[in-house]
């Protein structure tokens, strides 16, 4: 599918006026000028200097820093890529991404691994972008060498992930990669479900002959998520990690890591779009483009979660945008469907509809990621920091269609979702990389390493 296309040169410095400008302290009426890619002041009645927009009505809010998503490249760019997948982070109001070392061929666990996928980015890819190592049993000498290269964490399965080429990370696999990251001073994040218990529940549906949708969502209960938490925090206090829980699905999850946090771990909390508006009823109703791990849940952990989130008690929300393409995604035996959500291009516009605090979507969106992974200059909307922001109109409502779309495969659960602020302008650095749905045709994307006061191409 094609889209109109603008060009984003070098932009000179500006003005935009009369916006509602979100910070997590505070939203108040003010102009911002950008230069040199860099917000330089936000105050009301800015001097004139240079070309000026008129945003009157329209709230400035830092631009999402997606902290995973899986673009798939190299590879597999026929499931994504990031020319595809950075442009839909676009539009919906993105401008850095963090990518998993999987579901990239061959996935990023050592340094070559790194090398290609940054090369690979460095020419497709619209947006920044940081890249995630992978910890797996054998590599742990790579861990320091991915480290020097910037990587912004190690990413571990408790569970099989699906993809042979980056097995699970068994209990002294974790245990020696967390200790390794805490001397590398890296967090390491995890997908925590409990093996034995999802595995086995597996194999016994399957055995038994049922392969439904609601078998599916029986094999991997809550309580194999919360035990896994518990299991990586404990060998997270153990070794002193940094530990980062992704995409939990349910109150009992979050209750399990603030229960950590209590105890004295370094551990932040990881949630995603589609727990937060999904339930597993909503499985029943699209199918396929629903699936992932672990599955939506019930409405009362939907709604759990997102009083959590109103509360503080949630650090990051993320997309988890994990697409395949489309014969992946029909089978009759559901166990066999790709179990991802394609949603990247509907993270902030979630938030948005779920009447989540501007200021809350603000600092889970962008100040939080950028604080947790060490990201400098970027994640806020203050003078120094890079000029990276999204321009919405509040007032607008829409329904999300196909033709909207900028991934690769037409394939999500969001598809003809109602939504509250359509996304006017979306800025990278000074530059703007999607004004009214129109996107920029050049990649200009750079990597951002933690504790990075620059970017480079090379």
């Amino acid at each position: 599918m094609r889209h109109a296309e603008v060009r984003a040169p070098r932009e000179p410095p500006m003005i935009l006026r009369n916006l509602t400008v979100v910070t997590p302290e505070a939203v108040s009426l003010a102009d911002i000028e950008t230069e040199g890619g860099r917000i330089a002041a936000i105050a009301p009645d800015l001097p004139a200097g240079g070309p000026e927009i008129d945003a009157r009505g329209l709230t400035a809010l830092p631009a999402v820093i997606d902290a995973h998503v899986h673009f798939n490249e190299p590879g597999r760019t026929d499931w994504e890529g990031a020319a595809a997948g950075s442009r839909a982070l676009a539009a919906g109001g993105g401008c850095l991404f963090f990518d998993m070392p999987l579901n990239s061929a061959p996935c990023t666990i050592g340094p070559a691994q790194f090398d290609a996928k940054r090369a690979a980015l460095a020419r497709s890819s619209l947006c920044d972008f940081a890249l995630w190592g992978g910890i797996v049993p054998g590599n742990l000498e790579a861990l320091p060498e991915l480290a020097a290269r910037g990587v912004i964490g190690f990413k571990a399965f408790m569970a099989d992930s699906g993809l042979p080429e980056f097995p699970r990370a068994d209990d002294l696999t974790l245990y020696e990669g967390m200790r390794a990251a805490a001397r590398l001073g890296l967090p390491v994040a995890v997908h925590a479900e409990n093996n034995e218990i999802v595995s086995a529940l597996t194999r016994r549906a399957l055995d038994e002959g049922r392969h439904s949708i609601r078998d599916f969502l029986d094999s991997r209960p809550i309580l194999a998520e919360v035990e896994a938490i518990h299991r990586a925090a404990l060998l997270a206090l153990e070794t002193g990690c940094r530990l980062h829980i992704v995409h939990i699905s349910s109150g009992r999850g979050i209750a399990a890591a603030l229960e950590a946090r209590a105890r004295g771990v370094d551990i932040s909390i990881e949630t995603c779009s589609h727990y937060l508006h999904f339930t597993e009823d909503d499985v029943q109703r699209i199918g396929a483009a629903a699936k992932c791990a672990p599955p939506l849940r019930p409405a009362a952990h939907r709604d759990a979660l997102l009083a959590a989130l109103t509360r503080g008690e949630i650090d990051i929300v993320a997309s988890d945008h994990s697409p395949a393409p489309l014969h992946m995604k029909q089978d009759a035996n559901f166990f066999r469907i790709w179990g991802g959500i394609a949603g990247v291009q509907s993270t902030l516009a979630v938030l948005l509809e779920r009447q989540v605090p501007l200021s809350r979507i603000a600092s889970v969106l962008a100040e939080n990621p950028a604080s947790r992974f060490s990201i400098g200059h970027k994640g806020r909307l203050a003078a120094g920091y890079d000029a990276d922001l999204v321009l919405v109109d509040l007032a607008q409502r829409y329904t999300l269609r196909a033709e909207d779309l900028r991934q690769r495969h037409p394939l999500t659960p969001y598809l003809n979702a109602e939504f509250r602020g359509r996304i006017v302008r979306t800025i990278l650095r000074g530059q703007t990389i999607c004004e009214n749905g129109k996107i920029a045709s050049a990649p200009c994307g750079q990597l951002v390493t933690p504790h990075a006061q620059s970017r480079t191409n090379a």
